[in-house]
């Protein structure tokens, strides 16, 4: 727990990062700003510039610098709490110095030296980052006296990820002619968190006739949006698939635990789809993309999970030794490519070798698709 919170029942906290933003302040509070007494101010002596390893600011001393920021006042033990335990995540301690205005407030500043990438702008983060940061804090707020600190600092990654598909879903497209009725949450609790997590709502919702469902009781497992590519080099007519072991078929008690599938990986928050795609085909594979072709996207299981899929055909060169041992040996991957001709895959296909839907339809795209792409890469 950060120092300098036991002393008085009301506190005033200068922020100069990211709680300047109303929303993200309002749900780590969990109060409306309205209800606070905040007014600009500028602690002198000191620089904001941007952590290297996430979108957020770091605070350095600079003599010749000044932070511009809010003062808030009035904090009471119990603000300062939730405040702490959103902040503890990101390694910040509380210090007591004196504000432009002569005010003397409490600052959250590194616990230690952390490396920056130049000035940090509130306006480019609100632009770029607020929305996710919102979402995140909304997860991490809701364990707040459930779940220690150090742990939500454990997962953070992953409610990052899961923010990130938040904001994405905001940006999609697809069914456009089906109803868009009233749903109403009566209640909704995370079950568990961690590398997934899982919820379990109560809920109603408009029907086709007009009228509102009965109280439904469901759960959702909660995931992230995913970018699937199947590499195709259509000079030699023939396609990359990777092989590893999966916890779907470990967990269904199948004795096929190891699956062919597309090169598929998480889209790494502030990342869009195809560059994930591009990412992941290197890691796993080690392979160039020359270009993408777009097949489509949505959800691998609607009525269950919130498992989102981009999916995308790569064109590459793909040469006899490029397959192999491969995967990002941080995340605890294992994972063997094979290279597979155009009809021996179509074969696959049709024989139900395959035991992955959206490996299936890329294949399918793939035998729709082919001679365009074969004509286009001719000499």
């Amino acid at each position: 727990m950060p120092r300098g919170t036991g002393d008085n029942l009301m506190k005033s906290i200068f922020f100069y990062g990211t709680l300047r933003h109303v929303p993200l302040l309002e749900c780590v509070m969990g109060r409306v700003a309205g209800d606070l007494d905040i007014k600009p101010d500028v602690l002198p002596g000191h620089r904001i510039m941007a952590a290297v390893d996430g979108p957020y600011p770091l605070l350095s001393v600079d003599p010749d610098s000044d932070a511009t920021g809010v003062l808030v006042r009035g904090l009471t033990a119990d603000d300062i709490a939730r405040l702490d335990y959103y902040e503890a995540g990101f390694a910040y301690d509380l210090q007591r110095l004196t504000l432009q205005s002569g005010a003397a407030a409490d600052v959250y500043v590194p616990l230690h030296h952390m490396a920056s990438d130049g000035p940090w702008d509130i306006v480019g983060w609100q632009q770029d980052w607020a929305e996710m940061s919102v979402a995140a804090a909304e997860e991490v707020m809701g364990s707040f006296g459930h779940v220690s600190a150090q742990e939500i600092a454990r997962r953070f990654p992953r409610i990052r990820a899961r923010a990130w598909s938040r904001v994405l879903a905001q940006s999609g497209h697809h069914s456009p002619d089906t109803l868009r009725g009233k749903v109403e949450i009566v209640e909704r609790t995370r079950a568990y968190s961690d590398f997934f997590a899982l919820d379990e709502i109560r809920m109603r919702h408009e029907t086709f006739d007009g009228v509102m469902s009965p109280v439904l009781t469901r759960a959702v497992f909660v995931a992230f949006d995913a970018a699937l590519v199947l590499p195709y080099d259509p000079v030699r007519d023939r396609v990359l698939l990777v092989e590893q072991v999966r916890l779907g078929p470990i967990g269904r008690h199948d004795p096929a635990c190891w699956q062919l599938e597309p090169i598929a990986g998480m889209v790494d928050p502030g990342e869009q789809p195809p560059q994930a795609a591009r990412r992941e085909a290197a890691e796993e594979a080690g392979l160039v993309l020359d270009h993408m072709e777009t097949v489509g996207a949505g959800y691998a299981s609607p009525g269950s999970a919130t498992d989102f899929f981009h999916t995308f055909v790569g064109i590459c060169d793909l040469p006899d030794d490029v397959a192999g041992i491969g995967g990002a040996e941080a995340e605890g991957e294992n994972i063997r490519s094979h290279l597979v001709s155009f009809d021996t895959l179509m074969g696959m296909a049709e024989t139900g070798q395959i035991g992955n839907v959206p490996l299936t339809m890329l294949i399918y795209w793939l035998a729709h698709h082919r001679n365009r792409l074969r004509a286009r890469r001719r000499p």
